[in-house]
């Protein structure tokens, strides 16, 4: 099964792959695993080059996984329906299983979830980009949540848990 994790940055789609991969094998590719490293040199123009050969190398990656017979999580946003749809019928096409999960959000709880990212990034105890306001305002207006027809599962927020899981 490939599994597409859909959701706005600090929506839990980390945290649910981790939490998933601990009760069912599953191999998770992430597009941050691959650039956070790299950040300082994926700088301006060149960003949109490098997270496009990133996401195909991904996709590559996942194929081979598959058909080794195990599962893959995409643990990135698939902010876009075009891509949302674009994807699903690559894996299809070629006979495997796809299943999307939506992370929906409030506004209060992704801002709270956001907060809590930042303070995470800056103590040093989780590894990931911090969600500036430049960055939230990005997610925000490019962000297309999946219609009822995209959904094959929607993972609601646990409540009090600031994580969907």
């Amino acid at each position: 099964m490939l599994y597409l994790c859909c959701g706005k940055i600090a929506c839990g789609k980390s945290r649910w792959a981790e939490a998933f991969k601990k009760e069912h094998p599953a191999v998770i590719l992430s597009m941050d695993g691959l650039t956070l490293p790299l950040s300082d040199l994926l700088q301006g123009p060149v960003h949109d080059r490098v997270t496009s050969a990133v996401k195909e190398y991904l996709f590559s990656t996942a194929e081979q996984i598959l058909e080794a017979g195990a599962d893959v999580i995409l643990d990135w946003g698939f902010w876009w329906k075009e891509e949302r749809t674009r994807v699903r019928a690559r894996f299809e096409e070629k006979g495997f299983p796809v299943c999307l999960l939506y992370f929906p959000l409030s506004d209060e709880d992704w801002q709270k979830n956001i907060s809590d990212r930042n303070r995470r990034v800056a103590q040093g105890t989780y590894d990931a980009y911090p969600v500036d306001e430049g960055l939230r305002e990005k997610c925000q207006a490019l962000f297309e949540a999946p219609g009822e027809d995209e959904i094959d599962l929607l993972v609601p927020l646990q409540s009090g848990s600031g994580s969907p899981l």
